[in-house]
């Protein structure tokens, strides 16, 4: 079904894959219409609970595809400015929505990082709930050197990962970070020693959130993502009003049955 991604499901994670290794992951203009429709379709999905993203072959992603660039390019070459300018807004705002569609699956998404992660890739692994890394992966905001700003979320997520300063510095040089650095700045979770055992370990991650109720977990995303964007008190309502019709669901009762008698609880989808 899919041309730029693979998906597969093992107890309650998904697994999405990119699937051009041959381009280091370039994400082509397969990757932006197939990616948001598999998280949609993921998130429909009761069974999945948990989302992973890696990509096959030695690297994560090398970031947008540069030949969708060019045929841009040549698309609006002989078009009025006005209407080219129209074009291109309505050309990023599609690329936009596809890594915005991260934050919108309303069950967690893990980038799992390995070799390149550029560019575009930044902005995808900035748009996830949790990021971990192999010892070898790298990032790069890859753009400066292009001669575009990025504008696919890099710029308005990942300084309220890291350090503005840093985040900045990456921004304007475009130097590589490695996965040490990534480490120490908060970028990623936890570095692993190579690809395989990442994605054992954060298999093993998502298993655990997995066995959590998908009812609050589902809510803890949704509140962490409103709570970026507004003041503490307005944090606060919110999720007063969120547990306000939350806290008589059976998954409390069940939780804390479970705590008490010192056994494991099972959540229904």
């Amino acid at each position: 079904m899919y041309q730029s991604i693979i998906i597969e499901i093992k107890q309650s994670v998904a697994h999405i894959r990119f699937n051009r290794p041959e381009k280091a992951n370039a994400f082509d203009a397969h990757f932006w219409e197939e990616f948001p429709l598999a998280l949609q379709q993921l998130s429909q999905e009761p069974s999945v609970r948990c989302i992973m993203l890696s990509g096959e072959g030695k690297n994560f992603s090398s970031g947008i595809d540069l030949s969708m660039l060019m045929g841009l390019k040549q698309e609006i070459g002989d078009i009025e400015i006005g209407r080219a300018s129209e074009k291109v807004y309505h050309f990023i705002k599609k690329l936009q929505a596809s890594i915005n569609a991260v934050e919108q699956c309303p069950k967690p998404v893990i980038a799992c990082i390995h070799g390149a992660c550029v560019g575009a890739g930044v902005d995808l692994a900035s748009a996830c709930d949790l990021r971990y890394a192999s010892a070898e992966a790298y990032f790069s905001v890859k753009e400066v050197d292009m001669g575009i700003i990025a504008d696919l979320g890099t710029l308005q997520r990942l300084p309220k990962i890291i350090p503005a300063g840093i985040a900045a510095e990456l921004s304007y040089t475009a130097r590589p970070m490695n996965a040490q650095e990534a480490e120490k700045y908060g970028l990623v979770n936890r570095v692993f020693e190579n690809k395989e055992n990442l994605l054992s370990e954060v298999q093993k991650i998502a298993e655990a959130i997995s066995e959590k109720s998908p009812l609050v977990v589902r809510g803890i995303k949704k509140t962490l993502l409103y709570s970026q964007n507004h003041h503490t008190n307005e944090g606060l309502e919110f999720i007063a009003n969120w547990n306000a019709s939350q806290l008589m669901s059976k998954d409390v009762e069940t939780a804390l049955m479970a705590f008490l008698q010192k056994q494991k609880a099972t959540f229904p989808d």
